[in-house]
């Protein structure tokens, strides 16, 4: 038994005629060319535009803001809330066989406005930070409990 490697017909290995004048003509080719564009560095791990992963999610009584920063020291990220924008900053300096380099990690995030500014906490565990953000108390749901007389 013999194995043939198959190859997606491409643009270029199609005769023209295959492709006409229609709604879906250069697709794949724009597709392609969002993907490099967004993926760009990142094979290489060298150049993420200075952001990093985040995750948000809540429950009744707080707001969660989950980022991945691995191989950070604890001292060098800086969690700050502005003006209802919780800001993540990470710095990382290296010394390499050129010199040093330094990279600075930075997201902004919107937070609700039933967020209570004052009780907030970070923790940094295994290259996960992870910020609680209280609510309010009335944004809070009540249970109310109804007489029957």
């Amino acid at each position: 038994m013999s194995y043939i490697r198959y190859n997606y017909p491409t643009r270029r290995s199609l005769p023209v005629a295959a492709f006409g004048r229609g709604a879906w003509n250069g697709l794949e080719s724009e597709i392609d060319r969002l993907f490099n564009a967004a993926l760009a560095g990142v094979e290489a791990g060298t150049n993420t535009g200075g952001r990093f992963p985040v995750d948000a999610y809540q429950d009744t009584h707080n707001v969660y803001v989950r980022a991945e920063l691995p191989g950070f020291k604890r001292d060098a990220i800086k969690v700050e809330v502005v003006d209802g924008y919780l800001t993540l900053e990470a710095t990382r300096e290296s010394e390499a066989e050129k010199g040093s380099h330094h990279a600075k990690f930075n997201r902004s995030i919107s937070l609700p406005e039933d967020v209570q500014t004052d009780g907030i906490t970070a923790a940094y565990v295994d290259g996960v930070l992870t910020v609680t953000l209280p609510k309010k108390e009335e944004a809070k749901p009540r249970k109310i409990s109804v007489a029957v007389s």
